[in-house]
C-alpha cells in the first residue's frame, strides 16, 4: 500500500492536504524505494518458507503425534505449535502470488477472508502454545512435584487445548470481520470497516500487541530467565550449550515479531497523528509493511529447528520413525534361511519388540 493509494480513497478518514488543498507529499516526499527489488525478495522470503517450513513441520507432527499420549504437556504444546505453523504455511503460496503482483488479490473474496482468518489464528494460537509450553517447562523443572499447567487426563487436556484455540479464534475474528475484497483499480484483500476506520485500526493494533506479543513475551522471557538460572546450577549440566539455548528461544520469538508490531504501531500513531511523522518516514513505514509481515512467517522455519530437531530425543524418535519403514539389509540375503529355519522369525520378532521398548522408554524419557 502506498501514500497515493492512501491520499486517492482517505483510506484513514482523514485529508492529507495542506491549506492550498495541495497533497502535501507531492512535494514534501523526497525518498525513491524500489518495489520491484522488494517483490522479488518478498517471494523469495515467501518460497523459503513455504518449502522449508513445510517439510519442516510435517516431520514434526508426524514424530510426535506418534507419542502424543504421553504425559507430557510439553510435547502436547509442540504438536499444536507444528499444526499452527502448518496452517499459515499451507495458505503462504496465496501471499506469495499476492507480494509478488503488488497486493492484487486473483482468488476472490471467499479466499480472501478465509486465508487472512487463517493467518489471524496462526498469529494467536502459535504464540499462546508457545508461552504454555516455556510455562509448563518451568513449572516442571521448578515444582516437579506440583499439579502440571496441562493435567495427565486426556479429556481435561484437550478441553484446555480446546479453549485456546477458541480464544484465538475470537482474537482473530474481531479483526477478519473487516477484512473484504476491494476493488479498485485491481482488487485486493484488505482491512475496509464501513464506517470509522481509525478507531478501528488502533483497536485491532492494541489487541495484537498486547495478546499475541506483549503478554506471551512476559511469559517467554521470564520463564526462560528462571529455566537458565535453573539448569546453570544443575549438577548435570553440560557446558554452556544449555544456558545459552533457553535464552535463544526467547531472542527469536522476540526477534520474528517485534518488527512486525513496531511497524504496526508506528502505522498506528501515524493514523491519530497524520503529520507527526515526515512523509519519507510514512513512506517507509508502508514500504516495510510486506517485508516485516513475511519476516514474521520466519517462525513456522524456526520453531521446528528450536523446539524439536535440536533434541536429541526428538533426532532419535525421527530416526526410529523413518527405520521402520525401511526394509533390513539383511532380510534379501536371509530369505531362504527364514523360510528354512523358523527360529529366524521368532528372533527377529524379538528383535523388533526390543527395538520397540527402547522407543518407548525413550519417550517416556522424554
Amino acid at each position: 500500500m502506498t501514500l497515493e493509494d492512501l491520499s486517492a480513497y482517505d483510506f484513514h478518514n482523514h485529508t492529507p492536504y495542506d491549506y492550498n488543498n495541495t497533497p502535501w507529499f507531492i512535494y514534501d516526499c523526497t525518498i525513491t524505494l524500489d518495489h520491484d527489488y522488494r517483490r522479488i525478495a518478498l517471494f523469495l522470503m515467501s518460497l523459503f518458507t513455504f518449502m522449508v517450513g513445510l517439510v519442516e513441520n510435517v516431520l514434526v507432527v508426524w514424530v510426535n503425534w506418534r507419542r502424543r499420549h504421553t504425559a507430557s504437556g510439553v510435547l502436547f504444546c509442540v504438536i499444536n505449535v507444528s499444526l499452527s505453523d502448518l496452517m499459515i504455511v499451507a495458505i503462504s503460496p496465496f501471499f506469495m502470488l499476492e507480494f509478488t503482483m503488488d497486493k492484487v488479490w486473483i482468488w476472490g473474496r471467499f479466499l480472501c477472508r478465509v486465508t487472512h482468518l487463517v493467518f489471524m489464528l496462526n498469529f494467536y494460537s502459535s504464540s499462546f502454545f508457545l508461552a504454555l509450553m516455556t510455562l509448563e517447562r518451568y513449572l516442571a523443572l521448578a515444582r516437579p512435584s506440583a499439579q502440571p499447567l496441562f493435567p495427565r487426563d486426556r479429556r481435561r487436556r484437550w478441553l484446555l487445548c480446546a479453549g485456546v484455540w477458541l480464544l484465538s479464534l475470537v482474537l482473530a475474528l474481531i479483526e477478519n470481520a473487516h477484512v473484504d475484497l476491494v476493488e479498485w483499480d485491481e482488487p485486493g484483500c484488505y482491512l475496509m470497516p464501513e464506517y470509522n476506520y481509525t478507531g478501528w485500526f488502533v483497536g485491532i493494533t492494541l489487541i495484537a500487541l498486547i495478546f499475541q506479543f506483549l503478554g506471551p513475551s512476559i511469559i517467554i522471557i521470564t520463564c526462560n530467565v528462571l529455566i537458565a538460572r535453573a539448569v546453570r546450577s544443575a549438577p548435570d549440566v553440560q557446558g554452556r550449550r544449555d544456558v545459552w539455548l533457553v535464552h535463544v528461544y526467547s531472542l527469536v520469538f522476540v526477534l520474528t515479531w517485534l518488527p512486525y508490531h513496531f511497524v504496526f504501531f508506528l502505522l498506528m500513531v501515524e493514523d491519530l497523528h497524520p503529520h507527526l511523522f515526515s512523509c519519507n518516514t510514512v513512506e517507509v513505514l508502508y514500504f516495510s509493511y510486506d517485508i516485516v509481515q513475511c519476516l514474521s512467517f520466519l517462525h513456522c522455519v524456526a520453531n521446528p529447528i528450536l523446539y524439536n530437531f535440536l533434541s536429541k530425543s526428538f533426532r532419535t524418535n525421527l530416526i526410529n520413525s523413518v527405520v521402520q519403514y525401511l526394509p533390513p539389509p539383511e532380510a534379501q540375503a536371509n530369505a531362504n534361511a527364514n523360510t528354512a529355519d523358523g527360529t529366524t522369525g521368532t528372533k527377529a520378532g524379538n528383535q523388533r519388540k526390543l527395538s520397540n521398548a527402547s522407543t518407548s522408554q525413550s519417550d517416556a524419557g522424554s
